[in-house]
């Protein structure tokens, strides 16, 4: 059986912390995921702290059709990149639509899946201040939001526990307290992961 694959996206000006610690977390739990590159054609990309990253694929030759997660890291102005992308926006879409699985943090939420429809009638979090970007979901103050198959994150300090409610998801609850454990992350309200 082929395992499933996960692809995060990287534009410029991706919040580093939220793609590159998300990458490590799933990839400590034996998951598949690669970063896609939505650069115009390059794979190395500058986040919005000025590191720069060679991704592993260009947006415009991945294969989105047998994907696992897609998952976008916050960060202005990469938000607001992957929002203008055409390839980003329909490799959502359509994922989505198939009952796919999506996660976000930071300003994503509100800047790439509430303009989709993503969110429609969900709960969700986002960065402080951008939840009135957000209508047609219930927003939470919270640091993590599972709403069926979409996760969402509020910032670079809750990196790891979304990055662990993803692997739960996928994994399991022993797999996600083991990575977690690896990483000596001991969250005060892990009782929906743990």
């Amino acid at each position: 059986m082929t395992q499933l694959h996960s692809f995060l996206f990287l534009a410029p000006g991706f919040e580093e912390i939220e793609a590159l610690a998300t990458v490590d977390v799933l990839r400590r739990a034996g998951m598949a995921v690669s970063t896609v590159a939505v650069n115009g054609g390059s794979k190395f990309i500058k986040g919005a702290k000025g590191v720069t990253v060679e991704a592993d694929i260009l947006a415009e030759d991945a294969d989105f059709s047998a994907a696992e997660w897609l998952i976008c890291p916050g960060g202005m102005p990469g938000a607001t990149n992957l929002a203008n992308s055409p390839v980003v926006s329909a490799a959502l879409t359509t994922h989505f639509k198939r009952g796919g699985k999506i996660a976000a943090i930071c300003a994503s939420p509100a800047v790439v899946l509430e303009p989709l429809g993503i969110l429609q009638g969900r709960e969700a979090t986002c960065y402080p201040g951008m939840e009135k970007m957000i209508s047609s979901a219930k927003t939470k103050d919270a640091p993590v939001v599972i709403s069926g198959n979409v996760i969402t994150g509020n910032g670079p300090a809750s990196t790891i526990l979304f990055a662990l409610a993803i692997v739960k998801s996928s994994k399991g609850k022993e797999v996600a307290g083991e990575v977690g454990s690896g990483l000596l992350f001991y969250p005060n309200t892990p009782e929906f992961y743990f």
